[in-house]
């Protein structure tokens, strides 16, 4: 989830603890300006470093092993993208107070995607799933295996089972519990993956990916990433998507039916938490899951 970032200091991270962090661990860069990004993810805190870097720095124990897993993988799957993903220029150690490791990047210029600033949203699908087929062709034989640091994303939706459930009834008497409940069940018979594991991003979502001019220029946020089952990738089809650019991302991202309706599951149990936790966004998501299923 990304959002408008919260006066500075959330999580015990602020401009002066980067600024200390930098001056004991890349004196270097101990003189440039540090502020924090306008717009800020929830696993970690990002600020800008001079004109052409960012410091990245984990908000809780769950979100550090993506440190190392990013600055070891993302030079591996960058040349064979599309379009450009962070690169990582340095990863420092926990010090200054501040328990985690955390990274140096290289500045990734766009706005976060949104359908006002995209005009051919059929057209953005297409790239969207252009970047998730290439990512998917590369070679996954040592890739980390979804898991803990994937949250497991890239598993079976199933594995979240007792927290849909739990959400479901949370929220009887608000949405149409019956139906939810049914195409959930759908979600558990469906097959598993059953081909070789592939590459995953883990969190196609519209705050991770920059456009300029209407147009996809990087994906970012590779925390979630790894190596298994690609139908947590697709849950944007609900997210951003509706109508024709569904249909298109669909035929575009050449997965199957099994594989679509699995997605459906991610995006019905994101969906489902997040309105149960108070977040009425996320009643208009759920119920694009609820109008498509079958």
């Amino acid at each position: 989830m990304v959002d408008i970032s919260p006066p500075d200091g959330r999580a015990g991270i602020d401009a002066a603890l980067v600024r200390r962090l930098l001056a004991s661990q890349f004196p270097r860069w101990a003189g440039l300006p540090v502020a924090p990004v306008e717009v800020d993810g929830w696993d970690n805190r990002t600020y800008r470093l001079g004109d052409d870097m960012t410091v990245r720095l984990p908000t809780g124990e769950g979100y550090a092993p993506a440190v190392e897993k990013e600055h070891r993988w993302l030079p591996v799957l960058a040349p064979s993208l599309p379009v450009p993903v962070p690169v990582s220029l340095a990863v420092g150690v926990p010090g200054e107070g501040y328990p985690f490791p955390w990274s140096v990047r290289r500045w990734l210029d766009g706005q976060t995607a949104s359908p006002d600033r995209v005009d051919d949203l059929a057209g953005f699908a297409v790239s969207i799933a252009d970047f998730l087929r290439a990512l998917r062709r590369i070679d996954a034989t040592d890739g980390p295996r979804a898991g803990a640091h994937s949250f497991y994303r890239g598993t079976s939706p199933g594995y979240y089972d007792d927290g849909t459930r739990r959400a479901l009834a949370a929220l009887e008497g608000r949405i149409d519990v019956g139906r939810a409940a049914a195409v959930w069940e759908d979600v558990l018979r469906t097959p598993e993956w059953s081909g070789p594991p592939v590459w995953f991003h883990g969190d196609i979502a519209s705050g991770n990916l920059l456009v300029d001019g209407g147009k996809l220029t990087a994906v970012i946020d590779f925390g979630g990433c790894g190596v298994g089952d690609p139908a947590c990738d697709l849950v944007i089809a609900w997210t951003m998507f509706s109508g024709e650019s569904r249909r298109v991302f669909r035929e575009a991202v050449g997965l199957d039916d099994a594989t679509w309706e699995r997605a459906r599951g991610w995006a019905l149990w994101k969906a489902l938490i997040t309105l149960a936790d108070g977040d009425e966004r996320s009643r208009h998501v759920l119920e694009e899951v609820l109008g498509d299923a079958p």
